[in-house]
């Protein structure tokens, strides 16, 4: 829709192909449907936060950048707002809204809109010729800009089909996996503890003893796993080949092991005849103690008061470095974007043009470039739309 306003807007005369009944069933449900449409920051902070091929997007983000976005929502009609993490909203937490401000913005640009699956792309020469829809019905153009999506959430129609049709082009595919997505845990306590969500935790996720993530955050546990912002950001971290990743929650980040011994001796020295399991209400979640008591091998009636410094110590390990295995992730239903796409090797970084096809564009996330959760994959798509949809009215001037 960027692309098709963008293209519009300079002048060529565009028609955009939407398989679905109507534009933005995937935008309407990002954000649990708010819609963080980007991120309030610079250019810098928006790079440091692309976690694959970020200096491929050095030109869009240059050319059009957070601040272009939230001007083109604002003139737009669409009130907006920051929130924490610089994450901007519309007011009125209406994803729907960013759609119709779009729809709205083709109408007034003479945009037509053709509710037809693109079955294949014509080219010759070396040059587009034209697209063909399922039907057979083949419709000429010199321009064409591929913005299908990746493959998550295929309900939305994200069913991989724009990989097929780069293909057949002579593109290249880097191998395509689900991102920002929930972790699967080995054993039976996410099943446990779900629905138990977690506030300024810090999680670490390593691979062979070493440190590949670590943050503080919020996150959650689901039936086989975990999820919540700081395990979608540690899910940009893992490799499909890479598993299992080792994964442990600092219940307690801001103690260190010796404050948090203390703080554990005093809640005891003032519960001295109580069991162990039920002495621990001052420091975890009701739906955790029972986990913590048998991980950390104190008997559950055990007092207190006969509790050695060697089953603290343990007990404090566990709340610094609780442990689990990653073995996988969830699938891409529930995943926020797709990591690989077209390789940004075959790509022009300013006009979004394919090196191997004259004319055809690429835009969002069908690219090999992805970020951390905040706005940023959305800003992706905005800069990508707008150089692509820019470049290809500029061409058809020529």
């Amino acid at each position: 829709m960027m692309a098709a306003c963008t293209a519009a807007a300079n002048g060529a005369e565009t028609v955009l192909f939407e398989r679905n009944n109507s534009c933005g069933i995937k935008l309407n449900i990002t954000g649990k449907g708010r819609c963080n449409l980007t991120n309030n920051c610079g250019t810098d902070e928006l790079l440091k936060n692309i976690h694959c091929n970020a200096k491929f997007l050095y030109s869009a983000f240059r050319v059009f950048d957070a601040q272009s976005t939230m001007d083109f929502f604002d003139k737009a009609g669409v009130p907006l707002k920051t929130e924490r993490g610089n994450r901007v909203f519309p007011c009125s937490d209406r994803a729907k809204d960013i759609t119709e401000a779009l729809l709205r913005i083709m109408k007034q640009q003479g945009v037509k809109i053709i509710n037809r699956f693109i079955e294949h792309i014509s080219a010759a020469d070396g040059h587009v010729l034209g697209v063909t829809d399922k039907g057979s019905v083949f419709y000429p153009f010199d321009r064409v800009i591929l913005a299908t999506g990746g493959l998550s959430y295929p309900k939305t129609g994200s069913d991989g089909a724009g990989y097929r049709l780069a293909k057949e082009l002579g593109h290249s595919v880097v191998r395509q996996s689900p991102a920002l997505v929930p972790l699967t845990l080995a054993g039976d306590i996410p099943s446990r503890l779900e629905g138990l969500s977690l506030r300024n935790v810090k999680v670490t996720l390593k691979k062979d003893g070493k440190s590949l993530f670590s943050d503080m955050g919020e996150m959650l546990f689901t039936h086989s796993g975990v999820s919540g912002p700081l395990i979608l950001t540690a899910s940009s971290f893992t490799e499909p080949e890479g598993f299992p990743y080792e994964l442990f929650i600092d219940l307690k980040p801001a103690l260190t092991p010796d404050v948090l011994d203390k703080r554990i001796l005093k809640d005891f020295s003032e519960l001295l005849n109580k069991n162990f399991s039920n002495s621990l209400s001052g420091l975890f979640p009701s739906g955790l103690i029972p986990i913590m008591v048998e991980l950390s091998g104190i008997p559950e009636t055990q007092k207190v008061n006969s509790v050695t410094r060697e089953q603290r110590a343990e007990l404090v390990r566990l709340t610094k470095a609780l442990p689990f295995t990653v073995v996988g992730t969830a699938s891409y239903d529930e995943a926020i974007i797709t990591a690989g796409g077209i390789s940004v090797k075959e790509i022009d970084p300013k006009s979004m043009q394919s090196r191997l096809v004259k004319g055809l564009h690429f835009a969002g996330e069908i690219i090999d470039v992805s970020a951390y959760t905040g706005g940023f994959n959305l800003q992706i798509a905005w800069s990508t739309g707008f150089c692509a949809g820019q470049a290809a009215a500029k061409e058809c001037e020529g």
